[in-house]
């Protein structure tokens, strides 16, 4: 059985989660409308991946006992002023789940639940995966600087990384 505390903190990590999922699918749509529909298409994978953490979080809760309840989310930003912003953005979001993720893992020791622990560590290992990735588009992004047939090339990779990263078919 989870006890009262641990469920009220994964029940926080469920709400960033599906907060996490409408960031990214707000970039995504903000990217298609713009023309990077490599980005885009890469961005709503990674809304539906972040979707997958938060069920993830839903069903281990109700499985312990207790009540996965779904978040009230706020609207995220619908407008973006580059692609660069978006990929910082995403970058400091994924370091504040992170963040939020080890707050967890230190709570679990605190509270001894070695139970919750263990379930966190995946999460711990693919923060780990969000960040790296964030900071290698951002890369990137400062070797291209300004020139528009590297973002063009970017776009193109975006597409094919969300592909490999997501094991979609080039048909989805």
């Amino acid at each position: 059985m989870i006890s009262s505390k641990i469920e009220a903190a994964l029940n926080r990590q469920i709400d960033l989660e599906g907060f996490s999922s409408m960031y990214y699918l707000s970039m995504a749509s903000w990217c298609e409308v713009k023309g990077y529909n490599g980005i885009a298409k890469f961005l709503y994978h990674h809304s539906d991946e972040e979707r997958m953490h938060m069920l993830k979080l839903f069903q281990y809760i109700n499985d312990r006992g207790g009540h996965a309840v779904v978040p009230g989310l706020d609207a995220p930003p619908k407008m973006y002023a580059s692609i660069h912003e978006i990929f910082e953005t995403i970058l400091s979001h994924e370091i504040k789940v992170s963040n939020e993720i080890n707050a967890l893992v230190e709570l679990c020791i605190q509270e001894k639940d070695y139970t919750t622990h263990n379930f966190l560590q995946w999460y711990v290992a693919e923060q780990i995966e969000e960040e790296t990735l964030a900071r290698n588009v951002l890369d990137k992004l400062r070797l291209i600087g300004d020139d528009k047939g590297g973002m063009y090339l970017l776009d193109r990779d975006l597409q094919s990384l969300s592909v490999t990263v997501h094991g979609s078919s080039k048909e989805d």
